[in-house]
């Protein structure tokens, strides 16, 4: 693929797995996430990279901070909020709401291995334990 156009709100809301990547090019990554009630992606930090994230059905929080064990910065998310990760912060989003939390997140430069699809948290959990 060249490149990829398509309708980004329709892609997100239509996704019910945890992560698939839509996209990835020599410089940036676009993946869409179905977030459930009360599951969260889990406290992560990429260092050589940032992370955009744009909510398009559900309610949620980011949580960022300087270290694992520091998430102080805080702040509730819903439909068509944006958050912006810099590479090297510790970041973790959390479904708050009593519906899926879907959105769609674009890093530069790509984090996931092309074409990847996680159906569930705990196979994107295995994936990584894997890598």
């Amino acid at each position: 693929m060249t490149g990829w156009v398509d309708d980004i709100e329709k892609a997100t809301l239509e996704n019910d797995t945890f992560r698939t990547v839509l996209f990835t090019g020599a410089h940036l990554q676009m993946t869409v996430m179905c977030i459930q009630p009360g599951e969260e992606i889990g406290v992560e930090k990429h260092d050589d990279l940032d992370q955009f994230i744009r909510v398009e059905q559900g309610s949620g929080q980011v949580q960022m901070g300087s270290s694992k064990d520091d998430l102080s910065e805080v702040r509730d998310i819903e439909d068509d909020w944006a958050a912006i990760i810099p590479g090297g912060t510790w970041h973790n989003v959390v479904n708050t709401g009593t519906e899926p939390l879907r959105l769609y997140s674009i890093y530069t430069p790509p984090e996931h291995p092309e074409g990847t699809v996680h159906q569930t948290k705990a196979e994107a959990d295995a994936a990584e334990h894997d890598h």
